[in-house]
């Protein structure tokens, strides 16, 4: 009962930070399925905390893993403090080369996000551990359960909601995890923000 009032209380305080529209429920099955390269650029944007991992061809000591600061930076060798927030693995890439331009000749620079943890999922309910996790790029409600341990005995999983800001709109779809597990349904997909409710069982 607890981790239901929770809910409801993080459900009203992202309703009321992001948007005045109603809250429509839907099934899973009723999105529109989007193409991986239709997905929102916004999702995969880097935020303090995130761990980046830079390559540089042949320039080890340019390569490694850094950390997004609070401010949003990197503190880069030869480039100081280089601003990675709101950015893309590809436009971070592009930050970096054009800096490097100036001291290397032709560097050839990759960025991989190591970690998101300025995007966070949150689950709650009957779950062994409720709590709040990072999102990870593809990230699955199956992974995020797991995450938080596994369903209780109570849980009714193929009553999962899923809470998800999506343009504007406040949605509530309705996961069927245990269809999921079983296969008979599709993983799937979770964003970041999105919060994942598995409800008790009645019977």
């Amino acid at each position: 009962m607890r981790s239901f009032f929770l809910f409801v209380m993080l459900l009203g305080a992202v309703t009321a930070c992001r948007t005045t529209a109603p809250t429509q429920a839907i099934d899973a099955s009723a999105l529109p399925e989007s193409p991986a390269s239709e997905v929102s650029e916004t999702r995969r944007t880097l935020g303090p905390g995130d761990l980046v991992d830079v390559r540089v061809f042949q320039e080890p000591d340019h390569s490694g893993v850094w950390a997004v600061s609070p401010e949003g930076t990197i503190d880069y060798p030869l480039c100081g403090k280089v601003h990675l927030a709101g950015r893309t693995s590809g436009t971070a890439a592009d930050a970096l080369r054009d800096c490097l331009t100036r001291y290397l000749r032709h560097p050839e620079v990759s960025v991989a996000i190591r970690e998101y943890n300025s995007k966070k999922v949150f689950v709650f309910g009957e779950v062994q551990k409720p709590g709040t996790f990072s999102y990870e790029e593809g990230m699955t409600i199956i992974e995020a359960v797991t995450l938080a341990g596994g369903f209780t005995k109570l849980a009714s999983p193929n009553g999962t909601q899923v809470a998800r800001q999506d343009e504007g709109q406040q949605l509530k779809i309705r996961v069927p995890v245990k269809d999921i597990r079983d296969g008979a349904e599709k993983n799937f997909a979770l964003r970041p923000g999105d919060i994942v409710y598995v409800p008790e069982s009645f019977f």
